[in-house]
């Protein structure tokens, strides 16, 4: 390995250009959901043993501000069924040169624990509500309650996170008909919006994947066709492409992996509850931090050169549903959000 910047403001910067200032940080591969989307309905999760601690989470977590990364989205599976999680939390909200520090929940748990959230350091949750009907909800979650979910919004706005934001991943067939009632919803209440277009990551129970994805020009277009849709040019830490409709504070955003590739633009990279540091979410391109945190314990100085040396096989693209390329295994659980 080569040696280590003294200093602290080093910045990641990939062969492409591109600086890294964004970390996802996965805390589990377990969720108390199973959306289809996600997992197959009999998953098997990482043994327990195998995660990183909360600790070396927080490890990783400062080693990556120290190269100069300002914002750590907390991620999972659920990140709020992970135990003793808000150690974590505070510790990674005392970090000096942490700007924001995000998670990302299915809301289920999130009544509950808010205001400590707020009290650590969290200024924004994005919230994953795929319908707004009961049934449906159960369907797609297979084992989710909406009503927990929409308690747990209400509390985020309640307890004053800055920006509460609702994912919506859309699927033709199962829940594009509520395009405009979730976008409603979160007009009425407040909130921010974002359209994800699915992602082919690991093998579901659903034969058609591609044939079910509903793009988001398609989105865009129903939405037109109801309220005047204007671009805008603010940005957020992560891929969303932001509209607003006059009159409103919400933002809508749309994620479009498939359609209109963002990774000329990519700021972040992932590590997984195993420690594995994920350089592309649709590539297996990786490095295995655990074993150079568990060889190396405490070396502030051997992590960080791992972490900058990794930046030079951060690939320029993904190529989902490309049949010339190799397509990803891992289910999105197991990739960190």
């Amino acid at each position: 390995m080569s040696p280590m910047p003294d200093s602290k403001s080093t910045v990641l910067t990939d062969r492409f250009g591109r600086v890294i200032n964004y970390l996802r940080l996965s805390v589990t591969d377990r969720c108390d959901f199973r959306c289809v989307y996600c997992m197959a309905e009999d998953m098997v999760f990482v043994p327990r043993q195998q995660l990183l601690t909360l600790e070396e989470l927080a490890f990783v977590g400062q080693a990556f501000v120290e190269l100069g990364v300002s914002r750590i989205r907390l991620t999972g599976g659920e990140p709020l069924v992970r135990r003793n999680l808000m150690s974590l939390v505070q510790s990674l909200g005392k970090l000096a040169g942490l700007d924001e520090l995000l998670l990302t929940t299915n809301g289920a748990r999130l009544e509950s624990v808010v205001g400590e959230l707020v009290d650590a350091g969290v200024k924004r949750i994005n919230i994953s509500l795929d319908s707004l009907q009961p049934q449906r909800f159960a369907a797609i979650t297979r084992t989710g309650e909406l009503h927990r979910v929409l308690s747990g919004i209400a509390a985020a706005q309640r307890a004053g996170i800055e920006r509460v934001k609702i994912n919506a991943v859309i699927m033709r067939g199962q829940n594009d008909d509520e395009i405009i009632a979730l976008l409603d919803f979160a007009l009425e209440h407040g909130l921010d919006i974002s359209f994800i277009e699915e992602m082919p990551l690991g093998v579901t129970s659903r034969s058609d994947r591609q044939r079910e994805l509903v793009s988001s020009q398609e989105i865009r277009e129903r939405i037109s066709s109801l309220y005047p849709l204007m671009a805008s040019a603010e940005t957020s830490p992560g891929p969303s492409r932001y509209y607003r409709i006059p009159g409103s504070n919400s933002r809508i955003g749309f994620i479009s992996p498939n359609t209109h590739n963002f990774c000329e633009s990519c700021n972040r990279v992932r590590v997984t509850c195993e420690g594995q540091l994920l350089l592309c979410l649709g590539n297996e391109h990786s490095v295995d931090l655990r074993s150079v945190i568990r060889s190396h314990p405490g070396d502030m100085a051997v992590l960080k050169t791992t972490i900058v040396e990794a930046m030079a096989i951060k690939p320029k693209r993904h190529h989902f549903y490309d049949p010339d390329q190799p397509q990803v295994v891992r289910f999105m659980n197991a990739t960190g959000g």
